[in-house]
């Protein structure tokens, strides 16, 4: 297949050259923040993971797209990423599972690709330089150069009112009621909920009161894109929140419980994205192999009266938290895995432990 010439260009001046795929008008150019991600599969997991939203993933593996699509796949109802960096997009859905092609799925969201560059040279660069913004399209290269100039990032940047829920919904039928608050929640996470709990998920700007007046047995902070930093509002809901129920965080909601409890965050320098990054149980000595997507970390030395309950192995972050006396805990990865493996989902069955019995248990 021939496709048009493209060019990726970073903030740091760093040119990449490669071709126009997915939404690819002439002249049309994307920009954001440029992020790498190790999965072997589950594209279309992390394409529609709200997590993404600001962001232009570039997958590791080298051949992305050979099983196509299928809504069952969908973490959301649409993509959040800006876009998609790959190597080699496959224009064969080889999967019975397909209802039709990667390609075919980003054209028809308007979302945009550039395809045959070298990823392994962008990657090795991000890891060099950190997660840099910048900009890519079919477009002459000075200007998406211009674009890339001009490219906003996730510091400071309150997009969990963009991808949360507009209104309250229900899932699952359990004898004890859950509320969520949706700061960009996956499907999968969910879904997992859903089959211990009555589940209602709320919007992110859902005041304490709000949530309260449901009367919860247990409180949820799911995952979210974004920086921890500029979402006060939010933590001041969840201040609120403690001690007057359970609960329980993820991802975004494991820094924003953090922050609350009176720790701060930082920026990672290229983040942790990829389904195959190795945690370690403080408690138990117990390795799990996790699913991560964050750019943002809980920093340690600001942590008081606050057990440090899980490690990331590559690099020491913090990747779990437990608060007994305030009948919380939460973890940096996603133990709902989608994609990813299932390694860590006995942490939903933690936190029905909590509701039921009001206790942290190890």
């Amino acid at each position: 297949m021939i496709r048009p010439p493209a060019y990726l260009v970073l903030s740091d001046g760093a040119v990449f050259e490669g071709s126009a795929a997915g939404y690819a008008p002439e002249g049309h150019v994307t920009s954001g923040e440029f992020v790498f991600n190790t999965a072997l599969s589950g594209y279309q997991e992390v394409i529609t993971d709200p997590s993404y939203a600001g962001q232009i993933v570039t997958f590791t593996y080298p051949h992305v797209g050979n099983y196509g699509v299928t809504p069952l796949d969908d973490e959301s109802s649409r993509p959040w990423c800006e876009g998609v960096v790959v190597r080699e997009l496959s224009p064969v859905a080889s999967n019975w599972r397909a209802t039709q092609s990667l390609e075919a799925y980003l054209h028809d969201r308007g979302v945009s690709v550039i395809c045959d560059v070298d990823t392994r040279r962008l990657t090795r660069h991000l890891r060099a330089h950190g997660a840099l913004t910048g900009a890519f399209g079919r477009a002459p290269l000075e200007v998406v150069a211009r674009q890339a100039e001009l490219a906003v990032g996730t510091d400071q940047a309150n997009l969990v009112d963009l991808v949360s829920c507009s209104a309250p919904y229900e899932r699952g039928s359990g004898d004890r009621h859950i509320v969520v608050l949706d700061y960009g929640i996956k499907a999968t996470m969910v879904a997992q909920l859903a089959e211990r709990f009555r589940v209602t998920v709320m919007p992110s700007t859902s005041s304490a009161a709000e949530v309260l007046a449901r009367d919860p047995d247990g409180i949820f902070l799911s995952n979210g894109p974004g920086d921890p930093a500029a979402l006060s509002a939010h933590v001041g809901v969840i201040s609120e929140l403690l001690d007057a129920r359970p609960l329980f965080g993820i991802c975004l909601g494991h820094q924003l419980l953090a922050t609350a409890l009176g720790a701060t965050t930082y920026k990672l320098p290229f983040g942790h994205h990829g389904s195959n990054h190795p945690v370690k149980d403080l408690a138990s000595g117990r390795i799990e192999i996790t699913a991560q997507n964050h750019n943002y970390a809980v920093a340690a030395d600001s942590l008081r009266g606050v057990r440090v309950s899980h490690v990331n192995l590559n690099d020491d972050v913090v990747e779990g938290l437990v608060a007994p006396e305030h009948r919380c805990f939460s973890v940096q990865y996603h133990p709902e895995a989608g994609p990813g493996p299932h390694d860590a989902r006995y942490l939903f069955d933690r936190f029905d432990a909590l509701v039921r019995h009001g206790k942290v248990e190890d």
